[in-house]
């Protein structure tokens, strides 16, 4: 019986660990989901990302799809998983990467959200913008929370100068 009391405090302990970390104010609005996923992308060389609250911000069925340029010069995208851009980006932590957003164009229309997001990258934050480009982010509302279910981008360096009305002002 005098074990019973230390069983019950490891049992306790345990859990809280198991916890997950609570990240709803991160899909409360479209400003909340937006910063969080610039903001968890972000950091310096060797730093870990949460991808625990990586993965919160999105829906089952997500993709993200960035455009480029294949080895023949054609215009392609390449769709990936939230998960499958896990992977993807371990290359960028040893550098480390800082991604923000500059500027927003956004709409809104029952449970849809549509926003035109401009960024600018960087490798220290206080270094010069590597990449600039719009990520065309679609989130759904679904009357408790926004989820992200498409990032669509384009990066500057694809050939496409930024138009003026999707710049910092």
């Amino acid at each position: 019986m005098k074990s019973l009391p230390l069983l019950l405090l490891l049992l306790a302990s345990t859990t809280t660990l198991a916890q997950t970390k609570d990240y709803s104010k991160d899909v409360a609005s479209p400003d909340a989901i937006i910063a969080a996923v610039y903001d968890v992308i972000s950091g310096g060389p060797g730093v870990a990302r949460d991808w625990e609250r990586f993965r919160y911000l999105f829906r089952p069925e997500t993709r993200l799809i960035p455009t480029r340029k294949s080895p023949q010069g054609d215009l392609v995208t390449q769709a990936m998983s939230p998960e499958e851009y896990v992977t993807a980006f371990a290359s960028r932590v040893p550098t480390g990467f800082f991604e923000k957003e500059v500027h927003r164009v956004q709409e809104q229309y029952g449970t849809v959200t549509h926003a035109f997001s401009t960024y600018e990258a960087r490798e220290k934050t206080d270094g010069p913008i590597i990449a600039k480009g719009i990520n065309s982010i679609q989130l759904f509302y679904d009357g408790k929370r926004y989820y992200i279910v498409t990032i669509f981008w384009c990066a500057e360096a694809m050939g496409f100068p930024l138009p003026e009305k999707y710049l910092a002002k």
